[in-house]
């Protein structure tokens, strides 16, 4: 349906326009009238037209101005202007509102029905645009949480995938370096004082986990975890990788309106606990320090830094360096890790130069917590007491700091290695037994979360795996093998097509053969009868 508005002080040509719209599309059209420039806003207001008629010289407000005033409330109607008055500055006015159309009479009824017909067109296509963006709007109300939630397990709890936190921040649009973690715990207050989680709570809370996200973005802008247990982990982004004490203060207050609201709607008690500023990639440690705060404290709202338990960095300590250092070497990042033990060695000599024994005990800290860091992935599979018994002696015959650092540089490295090339051979152990689950099953239905659970990984992570040590995703290495099997098939003259589109894993004959065609170029027919022709 359209709404059409004819507004002309002439009773003839109102008439006209109503016979040519009605005699050619019938009950498409909702039909209103005007005479004077008045009545044309004061009907377009309640009417909202989609296409409007216009005569310019009307009693009052002529055509023009009663557009201009139409388009302070309504941008979308169509104007299609029918005068007898063929002036340039009209005309030039008319563009300048973003007339549709301008015609001088007498008009033809078939430029009126070619006009209508394109001004539906128009209208037709920005509906479909509109109701296209909705449901993408309600497709992202759907995924968004999901997408929120692998942030938070990915980053803070620091499952497979952490390294695509660039993948993330493009999906969530986060534009921010740096960002604190907010952990909420829900239940009711014991005679005790604690907090518990009665048996149904936190199935109840599930129920409400959308309003509770709502009312957790009109405090914070912030991205919301999934509930575990009776807990639900926030991550906030910042720009500014410190935090003043002022600051500090309102995200408390902040916090504790929050639990109050969230108490009130949700008929629980809340409780937070907030971690310091980090890098996005080391959320994990304010994920510990939040669930610290809240663990330590007994206040509704508990910041990390109000702790007195903690403890302090003596100086100037490059706190920020160590923490690097350690990252890169779980990630068996050897250049970087090369690059910040060198400026942590630097560091140590610019200022305990004459404090040999000091910088030989945090070159022995240093190896040590790394090999650990190796024990815990594998790089290194056997560790005995003894493992160890040479180092102390090979630090203490080191006879300079040169001599020190490259002793420092090299067993880091070697720890490097040893990360990257038991991560090496996992991973081809978990593709070589992923391509022989394929190669056997590849004549049924077979999906990616089939594949990811032989091999018991997740789908995500398998197939980001996957694509790096194939060079080629999942549907492309089973379709390989699934066009490989039916070209054998084909040297049977005996076989059917679509028998042996079924035993290739297609269910779909017509499917198969344009997927058939894609890799080989022609379909399976042709390719059988090249086949016969040879």
């Amino acid at each position: 349906m359209y709404r059409v508005l004819i507004a002309d002080d002439e009773g003839i040509m109102r008439e006209a326009l109503k016979n040519i719209i009605t005699s050619n599309f019938g009950n498409e059209c909702e039909l209103e009238f005007a005479k004077t420039g008045r009545a044309v806003v004061e009907l377009a207001e309640s009417f909202r037209p989609d296409i409007a008629f216009m005569d310019i010289q009307m009693p009052g407000i002529n055509g023009i101005q009663a557009i201009r005033e139409i388009r302070q409330f309504n941008s979308s109607t169509r104007f299609v202007i029918i005068t007898a008055y063929d002036k340039f500055d009209y005309a030039k006015e008319a563009v300048n509102l973003g007339v549709m159309e301008y015609l001088t009479k007498p008009v033809k009824r078939s430029v009126v029905v070619e006009v209508l017909e394109r001004a539906m067109h128009s209208i037709d296509e920005e509906r479909k645009k509109r109701s296209d963006n909705l449901k993408i709007q309600e497709k992202l109300e759907t995924v968004i949480p999901i997408v929120e939630n692998g942030l938070i397990n990915s980053m803070i709890l620091q499952e497979e995938g952490a390294s695509d936190l660039s993948y993330y921040k493009m999906l969530l649009d986060i534009r921010q370096e740096y960002a604190y973690v907010m952990v909420i715990q829900f239940g009711q207050l014991s005679d005790e004082g604690i907090l518990t989680t009665p048996v149904g709570m936190s199935v109840r809370m599930q129920t409400m986990y959308q309003e509770c996200c709502v009312i957790c973005k009109e405090f914070f802008p912030c991205i919301v975890g999934p509930i575990m247990t009776n807990r639900i982990v926030l991550a906030v982004p910042c720009d500014e990788a410190t935090q003043e004490y002022a600051e500090r203060i309102r995200i408390i207050e902040q916090a504790r309106n929050m639990a109050r609201k969230l108490g009130s709607r949700l008929d629980a008690r809340f409780r937070a606990g907030i971690g310091k500023i980090y890098r996005m990639e080391e959320l994990k440690l304010s994920y510990e320090e939040a669930y610290r705060a809240l663990s330590q404290s007994t206040s509704s709202v508990a910041h990390v830094d109000d702790l007195t338990l903690r403890g302090q960095y003596l100086g100037n300590y490059p706190d920020e360096t160590e923490r690097r250092l350690f990252q890169q070497i779980a990630k068996a990042d050897w250049p970087g890790t090369k690059q910040t033990a060198n400026e942590f060695f630097d560091w140590m000599i610019r200022n305990y130069y004459d404090d040999r024994d000091d910088i030989q005990l945090k070159v022995l800290e240093f190896v040590i917590w790394a090999e650990r860091e190796a024990f815990m992935n594998g790089g290194i599979e056997t560790y005995g007491f003894h493992s160890r018994k040479d180092y102390l002696k090979s630090v203490l015959e080191c006879p300079d700091y040169p001599s020190l650092r490259k002793w420092f540089l090299g067993k880091l490295e070697d720890v490097c290695k040893k990360i990257a090339t038991k991560r090496e051979e996992q991973s081809e152990t978990v593709i070589s037994k992923a391509k022989t689950y394929i190669d056997q099953n590849f004549s049924r239905e077979l999906s990616l979360d089939d594949v990811s659970r032989s091999v018991n990984i997740s789908p995500y992570y398998f197939s980001k795996l996957f694509k790096e040590e194939s060079g080629e995703n999942f549907i492309e290495y089973l379709t390989k093998v699934r066009i490989a099997h039916a070209k054998e098939l084909l040297k049977n003259p005996e076989l059917s097509i679509k028998e042996i589109c079924v035993m290739s894993g297609y269910s779909d004959p017509n499917y198969f053969s344009r997927i058939f065609k894609k890799q080989e170029d022609v379909t399976p027919s042709e390719y059988r009868e090249r086949l016969l022709g040879q």
